[in-house]
């Protein structure tokens, strides 16, 4: 259940939902299959393996969106459409235009969809009413954004969150910590980082396993190139890389194996230890992060 990739928001207003009633709220929208004619359903999904759609630890909560999604591959559809128009000519005598085209399109994406396989994703989200944050474990934002709506609307619109604001972008601080050869606070560099130039060339440069302590990249740096990505470690406990949007990717605990688990510990003990763990070392991680980037808490 480790995150993975944090989105971070900020909670506007305290967090006064207690974990059985937003239990109720959610278990309204759960997730449903898609229906004969729709490509995708949301709705709440238990956290882990469980019927509870929300995990509560001390002041923490995990709940968790499902997405189903039916897969109509492009190149079914069009060659179904290519088959359908030779099928067109041979009876009418001449080639389909354009706007028939599309109706065959539509027609027959109508009637392969109630057959297409379906598939299905889980969005954690965790939150922490305590320190007033969201965090959802996405690597895409249009992920992230998708939780907060869904959770807003299952809320009845009142969800007031924003994403960390910093005064300098965080692209610059990166790349100033990339060029002092050290990292604020508990944070170390790590061996990876990647270097954008801002003309329109958009040139990239990346190392990976690399020792970023190395003139090559101060040369960069000197020529205009800005850190859009930069690897690094907390405490000695936690690694992760941050680009310039605040986005924290790959975050791993540094001295365990993530997958492993004790086949002895039955699920809800399981669960409650890498719960306390993971919240223990990531949330004070992220007050850290962010105090770097100079952002106060709320």
């Amino acid at each position: 259940m480790w995150f993975k990739n944090l989105l971070i928001y900020r909670l506007e207003q305290d967090w006064s939902l207690p974990a059985g009633e937003l239990e109720e709220k959610l278990a309204a929208r759960p997730l449903l299959p898609c229906s004969a004619m729709s490509t995708e359903s949301r709705g709440w999904v238990a956290p882990i393996d469980d019927v509870q759609l929300v995990q509560g630890l001390e002041r923490h909560l995990l709940i968790a969106l499902g997405t189903e999604q039916k897969l109509l591959p492009s190149s079914v559809l069009n060659d179904a459409v290519k088959q359908r128009a030779i099928e067109f000519e041979r009876e009418k005598g001449f080639k389909p235009g354009r706007k028939q085209l599309r109706d065959f399109k539509e027609i027959i994406a109508a009637e392969l969809l109630p057959r297409a396989f379906t598939r299905r994703n889980t969005t954690r989200a965790w939150i922490d009413p305590a320190a007033g944050r969201l965090i959802v474990d996405a690597s895409s934002p249009t992920r992230g954004e998708q939780v907060v709506e869904f959770l807003r609307e299952t809320l009845g619109g009142e969800l007031p969150v924003s994403m960390p604001q910093t005064e300098a972008s965080p692209g610059q601080k990166l790349t100033d910590w990339l060029s002092a050869r050290r990292a604020p606070g508990r944070f170390d560099l790590g061996e990876e980082c990647e270097l954008t130039s801002g003309d329109a060339a958009k040139s990239v440069v990346r190392y990976v396993r690399h020792n970023l302590d190395v003139q090559q990249i101060q040369r960069h740096l000197e020529e205009g190139l800005r850190a859009s990505k930069l690897a690094m470690t907390w405490n000695g406990r936690l690694s992760l890389v941050v680009n310039g949007k605040l986005e924290i990717k790959r975050l791993k605990f540094m001295e365990m194996d993530e997958a492993e688990e004790d086949p002895g510990l039955d699920p809800a003990r399981q669960f409650e230890a890498e719960f306390t763990l993971m919240t223990g070392q990531v949330g004070p991680m992220i007050d850290d992060l962010l105090e770097a980037f100079g952002i106060q808490k709320r």
